[in-house]
């Protein structure tokens, strides 16, 4: 049986990988459906979604919708004559656009469902100490991240692996796994099997969207959650806490990376060891070096450095 004929819709860097994988792997792509162009940096010079650069680049139509339910798009959208919709890291679809194509709609999604449900699984994964995550491909419904399971790969995560770190391993590991479901899905060969069928031991982590607010380091947590806190969030968003200097002024101050020391801590939970030439800051179990920070204002360094460079004693709260 030929490749089914596809719409990909996605929109940052994530989907890039599964974009190039299937037109690589000879699938017909009718069209590439991708966030408008948008003001970004510090400039606000507007700017093309990473979809939509590669999209260009492999010689793709591309759509752009700011409403999804637009009949204007709804109509592109059935001129495509697509077999199936493909669908990587883009925004919720309504039911009139998910039910189109004959096949369905495919979701590629960054955990093993159900576990992670959300916008955030791979941070999530890191931050809560998880030895390994995975992805998923599955049919969407209406209900988000719900739908029935087409196949799954687990992914092993390191013990100091940093979210973006593991990000970039999974797109690709994704976009294999997304070129395989689409040939096996035109065969009529796969079957699939509702998430309630997988549930197997452990907490059905939720992966909600990231905010300052969950985002925050707390120092009465043991070294080793802390530092789990700080790789699931690094590059970005960035692990945050309130770094207070010697003369009480305060200011936000980003953790990006850290080790565990196997020390055991005595103090305040977020004091410092001024005796140490770096920063080792006191957990409500242990102590944790700092490795990687960026002050407000100012761009990442090494803590080193910035500990250097700093008169007085400072905290953490």
């Amino acid at each position: 049986m030929s490749a089914p004929r596809i719409v990909f819709m996605g929109t940052p860097p994530f989907a890039v990988s599964s974009l190039e994988a299937l037109h690589n792997a000879g699938i017909p792509i009718a069209a590439v459906v991708t966030a408008p162009d948008r003001p970004a940096g510090r400039g606000r010079q507007v700017r093309a979604s990473a979809v939509k650069e590669a999209a260009i680049r492999l010689g793709l139509p591309v759509l752009q919708p700011e409403r999804l339910r637009d009949e204007g798009f709804l109509e592109a959208l059935r001129a495509c004559g697509a077999d199936l919709f493909v669908v990587v890291a883009f925004r919720m679809l309504p039911e009139v656009v998910w039910r189109m194509p004959r096949l369905g709609t495919v979701n590629l999604h960054a955990s093993l469902l159900p576990r992670y449900r959300g916008a955030a699984p791979i941070n999530w994964a890191v931050m809560h100490g998880e030895r390994s995550t995975g992805l998923t491909t599955f049919l969407i419904q209406q209900a988000i991240d719900t739908g029935d399971v087409l196949l799954q790969e687990p992914v092993p995560i390191g013990p100091d692996e940093t979210a973006g770190e593991l990000h970039d391993r999974m797109a690709t590991i994704g976009s294999d796994l997304l070129v395989r479901t689409v040939r096996v899905l035109a065969t009529g060969a796969l079957a699939a099997r509702r998430q309630e069928t997988l549930i197997e031991g452990g907490p059905l982590y939720d992966a909600p969207k990231l905010t300052p607010s969950n985002c925050r380091i707390n120092w009465s947590w043991p070294a080793s959650k802390v530092h789990d806190h700080v790789r699931g969030l690094s590059p970005v968003p960035g692990a945050w806490t309130e770094l207070v200097r010697a003369d009480g002024v305060t200011e936000h101050f980003k953790v990006l990376r850290s080790e565990r020391t196997g020390m055991g801590g005595q103090g305040v939970p977020g004091s410092v060891n001024d005796a140490d030439a770096g920063l080792l800051v006191v957990c409500g179990e242990g102590v944790l070096r700092l490795l990687e920070v960026q002050p407000e204002g100012r761009r990442r360094m090494p803590a080193a450095a910035f500990r250097a460079g700093l008169r007085g004693s400072i905290h953490f709260k």
